[in-house]
């Protein structure tokens, strides 16, 4: 399955609530969740849908994958290798998603959107423990320190989210050193640092069948 290249709004208000695709865009009133707020498509203002049990649990699944920006068999093996983890399944697997590496950087405020932070890693920006690092999906370790390469600051897109560091909030369990734009993961996150509102439990009963 390819990864959709159409646009990001259209997936906040498929899920009826904004997934920030676009960064501090999804803050304005330019936002169509907020202008509009219905599904998209011609009969999407219409369109009403019965909350049955099945339909409720594959959006809350489309909803974490959308937010995560990940692919159906990237988001299946997470959830296989939080299957395998000792505690709650749905939390574990939302931890995985939140170690990602293209997730740090966003969460470091080096990125207005997860798409973006995907693009920087690819474009070999960051390292991981002083080692080239340019793949989105690393998941990283308790430990790890996570660094803006010396030649990218140079970058005037760069240079305008590096200024904007000092006003960023950051989750706990990363450590971020704004002078010299790095993070070391002092902790491996947990449910409570995930303030997006999921409801992790449905997307076990989706997978549970």
């Amino acid at each position: 399955m390819s990864r959709y290249t159409g646009p990001a709004c259209r997936l906040c208000r498929r899920e009826g609530t904004k997934l920030f695709l676009k960064g501090e865009r999804c803050l304005t009133d330019k936002c169509p969740v907020t202008r509009r707020g219905t599904a998209p498509g011609q009969h999407g203002a219409s369109q009403v849908r019965k909350q049955r049990e099945y339909y409720m649990q594959l959006r809350e699944k489309q909803k974490a994958k959308r937010y995560y920006g990940v692919q159906e068999n990237q988001f299946r093996k997470y959830y296989d290798m939080a299957e395998k983890k000792e505690g709650q399944t749905g939390e574990n697997l939302l931890c995985l998603l939140e170690r990602r590496f293209d997730n740090v950087v966003y969460r470091m405020g080096l990125a207005e959107s997860r798409k973006e932070a995907r693009q920087l890693v690819l474009h070999a920006h960051f390292t991981l423990n002083g080692k080239k690092a340019d793949i989105p999906s690393i998941i990283v370790k308790k430990g790890d320190v996570i660094a803006l390469k010396g030649k990218s600051k140079d970058s005037a897109k760069i240079k305008s989210l590096l200024e904007l560091m000092e006003s960023k909030t950051f989750p706990q369990w990363l450590d971020v050193d704004t002078t010299n734009a790095k993070a070391t993961v002092t902790s491996l996150p947990t449910r409570e640092d995930i303030d997006f509102p999921f409801q992790e439990h449905l997307i076990v009963e989706l997978y549970s069948k």
